[in-house]
């Protein structure tokens, strides 16, 4: 299997492959976990996103990223909002970066909006920047109003990018927060873009699937990564599932496909962002 493509990853001035390997409680199957991100690196998932909240997980992306050159991949964390003021956020990122083996981060993100002025993390990002210790930052979990009063705080280009929910199921960031994103070329990466796995056997999606030679999970990946700002981040459960994920990179859905799942899987009407 060739690499998958990669696309701008935002304003960040760097292609990323659009379908990467997300680290949510790995840390309770270390073996078979470590296994998937190894695998997922062979066939090009080089995008990897974990967390200081995510326990144990750092830990097995630092072994998992182990002999490969830096630049061969990309690295995404997060500081959860209890430890995002000025020092707290330095101080976390630091923790990150010992856990992960690494001296830089490729994205630092706010996992998502807690008590500490947005002041004070941005400015913590970027003396993180300017330290050479993360090459970018991020948010996640930002609706529209969240990322209209970060703007005025944050220099161009950043954040580079936005993540969030995102499934088959869950569209609500069509509505508003995909088109703002993309307005201000800000990346948008959906987490979760499974759901509960609920889909799986979905008439319309089988159909789409067969029509392919491919797998529901493969479909709905390519719908979820189908414009040029979108970016999904599944779990790497097992090495059977990357080799699947992978395949869903290669996967080119037309306009009668994506309107065949656009019925079966409706919009529904604006709301606000699913709360943590």
């Amino acid at each position: 299997m060739s690499s998958p493509p990669a696309k701008p990853f935002g304003a960040l001035g760097r292609d990323v492959v659009a379908i990467g390997q997300g680290t949510w409680q790995m840390g309770r199957e270390r073996g078979q976990a470590l296994g998937a991100l190894r695998r997922g690196l062979e066939l090009g998932m080089t995008h990897l996103d974990t967390a200081e909240m995510y326990t144990g997980s750092e830990e097995i992306v630092a072994e998992a990223i182990a002999g490969h050159r830096r630049e061969q991949v990309f690295v995404v964390s997060k500081v959860l909002p209890q430890n995002a003021s000025r020092r707290g956020t330095i101080s976390a990122c630091e923790q990150s970066l010992r856990r992960l083996k690494l001296d830089r981060l490729d994205v630092y993100l706010l996992h998502w909006r807690g008590g500490h002025p947005l002041e004070d993390t941005v400015a913590a990002f970027e003396k993180l920047e300017e330290d050479g210790k993360i090459a970018a930052w991020g948010v996640s979990n930002f609706d529209v109003d969240d990322l209209e009063e970060l703007a005025p705080l944050a220099k161009h280009g950043r954040p580079a990018c936005n993540q969030v929910l995102y499934h088959l199921g869950e569209r609500a960031i069509e509505h508003a927060v995909l088109p703002w994103c993309e307005s201000h070329q800000i990346a948008l990466v959906g987490y979760s873009p499974f759901g509960s796995g609920r889909f799986r056997d979905d008439k319309t999606l089988g159909e789409v699937a067969r029509s392919h030679g491919a797998t529901p999970r493969q479909v709905a990946l390519a719908f979820l990564t189908r414009r040029p700002a979108l970016f999904a981040i599944p779990k790497a459960s097992t090495a059977k599932h990357v080799e699947e994920t992978a395949g869903a990179a290669e996967l080119s859905l037309g306009a009668a496909d994506l309107e065949k799942l656009d019925r079966a899987f409706p919009l529904g009407r604006r709301r606000s962002l699913p709360s943590l």
